[in-house]
């Protein structure tokens, strides 16, 4: 699948930090796919985030191509356990993107939590034993 994203000139941008839990968790789905990027939709807001290694960006269901906020400048190297929030760059192009923040820090990490829920197997796993064979 391919889409095409547009930006608009930037409004606004502020440094934030996201917890550790989802940053990792968004990582993990995106290196399980093998095309390099992810998409999430995020009903309960009518957007969908594509993720790839360089920056998460959020489209409105209405506007389609057009970005509304972008998060990049990921740092996680700066921090000194797997569980310390990353600090990164939101950027906006709308004005009202950032009043859209507060939300997406909780539907973002519900909405990724809903896609690794689909992606694990479910039912009873059983081993298998082979008998040995003599060489």
């Amino acid at each position: 699948m391919e889409i095409t994203c547009y930006r608009d000139l930037e409004v606004a941008s502020e440094l934030r930090t996201l917890p550790a839990a989802t940053y990792n968790l968004a990582h993990t789905l995106l290196a399980r796919n093998s095309n390099g990027c992810l998409f999430v939709p995020i009903r309960a807001m009518q957007y969908l985030a594509i993720l790839d290694a360089e920056e998460f960006v959020f489209l409105d269901g209405e506007r389609k191509c057009w970005i509304d906020i972008a998060w990049r400048n990921f740092q996680p190297q700066s921090r000194t356990s797997l569980d310390e929030p990353v600090a990164y760059q939101a950027l906006y192009y709308q004005t009202t993107a950032a009043s859209l923040m507060s939300r997406l820090q909780v539907e973002f990490p519900r909405a990724l939590g809903e896609l690794a829920a689909k992606g694990r197997p479910t039912g009873s796993a059983r081993v298998l034993k082979f008998p040995a064979t003599e060489r």
